[in-house]
């Protein structure tokens, strides 16, 4: 982990855009650093969007668009850390969509889950790939 989601409207941007906040943001995660230790396993990280081509948003006016990202991360790092990582992620998402945000109603937002170990199941050999 983590893995971060991103929901979005169709009318908001294109693949290419899309795929471009996606390499950004897994590079950002990848940033992340506790007293210069990596936060987030680099074998770990997954960004994916979601593109949703049938929604409404607030009034129902065809220029409004969305972007939800919704990372989730196993519990035990600090409040400090999850802040400082929110706060790097969201900064980008604002960024990169900050000329829509002037154009069109726009919403952004994410939030940050925590789960239990006890409660997934990996089978994974990117760890291992990696370090080779």
């Amino acid at each position: 982990m983590p893995h971060l989601t991103l929901e979005y409207s169709a009318n908001l941007a294109d693949e290419a855009s899309i795929g471009q906040l996606c390499t950004s943001l897994a590079a950002c995660l990848d940033a992340q650093r506790d007293n210069e230790q990596r936060v987030f396993p680099l074998g770990g990280i997954r960004v994916r969007a979601l593109r949703c081509d049938q929604y409404c948003i607030a009034d129902g006016r065809p220029d409004a668009a969305f972007l939800h990202a919704n990372l989730k991360i196993a519990a035990g790092r600090s409040d400090a850390t999850k802040k400082a990582t929110g706060d790097a992620l969201f900064e980008a998402i604002k960024q990169h969509f900050a000329a829509e945000f002037e154009k069109q109603g726009l919403a952004l937002s994410l939030e940050i889950n925590e789960f239990s170990e006890s409660g997934t199941w990996k089978h994974n050999n990117l760890h291992a790939r990696l370090k080779a």
